[in-house]
């Protein structure tokens, strides 16, 4: 996001929340886990299953924006989440090919332009499995589907950009609803507040949630952006995601992997609020 909207200065790209208000250099970084060092694919242990979730990052230069494309096998269904800015969508079609990935939906867990500058690409370029190439279906929560059309909405009229996607025929993403992967079950949980919409997903077989911009290691969504809300951002982290289990691994929007367990315990914004 605009450095210009920054109240303080971010903890990784701009949609993090400092716990101090230090003066940082835009680019500054804290340190990287293995995840940031090396984007790319990685096998994520299941906590209560055998089965392993396939993660391929991508990330892009401006913004270091996670996107995810998620997996359980060579060859099997695939879901990508939250496709950034090049070269993402390069990079992701490539890995789809590659392990020969049958793509069923792009899924996303809000509306920024940082979290949908890929969707157009990855929709020309690769088909729906399950419709003998039909337009991937993309699901979005439903307070946030202007985003797709809409630059003022997506954030990136603030930068000039004027992003607008070709999607027309969104699919909502209701809470407590559950979509499935590859024989896994997905429960979509309800994170708004960073944006009114947002949306993360949890598989309890495999102890995992993505989290988009909610959550991050050490730090929370920006919530000063017009259509943010930083007490319901609170309340649905406390209330939605700290109830689950501690060693659920934690992939965020931005920046390193966590755990639940970490976050809960140390994360000073969870702890004390804004």
């Amino acid at each position: 996001m605009p450095p210009r909207l920054e109240p303080t200065p971010c903890v990784r790209g701009s949609d993090a929340v400092r716990a101090e208000p230090t003066p940082v250099a835009p680019e500054s970084r804290t340190p990287r886990s293995r995840l940031e060092e090396s984007p790319g694919s990685r096998t994520l242990p299941a906590m209560t299953s055998k089965k392993q979730l396939r993660t391929y990052v991508t990330n892009d230069p401006g913004y270091m924006e996670n996107g995810y494309t998620v997996s359980l096998r060579d060859g099997g269904p695939c879901w990508i989440i939250d496709p950034g800015y090049p070269p993402q969508a390069r990079k992701i079609i490539a890995h789809v090919r590659e392990h020969k990935l049958l793509p069923q939906a792009i899924l996303l867990t809000h509306g920024h332009l940082d979290h949908i500058a890929g969707v157009d690409a990855l929709r020309r370029d690769l088909g729906d499995a399950s419709t003998e190439g039909a337009p991937l279906p993309v699901y979005l929560a439903r307070a946030e589907w202007d985003a797709l059309s809409d630059p003022e909405v997506n954030l990136s009229g603030f930068l000039g950009l004027e992003l607008r996607t070709a999607v027309r025929d969104p699919r909502d993403l209701v809470p407590e609803e559950t979509l499935e992967l590859d024989g896994t079950k997905w429960r979509i949980i309800d994170t708004a507040g960073h944006s009114p919409g947002g949306r993360s997903f949890y598989c309890q077989e495999l102890g995992v949630v993505i989290v988009g911009d909610a959550l991050f290691a050490g730090s929370v969504g920006r919530v000063d952006f017009p259509t943010s809300d930083g007490q319901q951002l609170l309340h649905n982290l406390r209330t939605h995601l700290m109830s689950l289990p501690d060693d659920t691994q934690v992939l965020s929007g931005h920046g390193p992997e966590t755990t639940i367990g970490r976050e809960r315990t140390t994360n000073p914004f969870i702890l004390g609020g804004f």
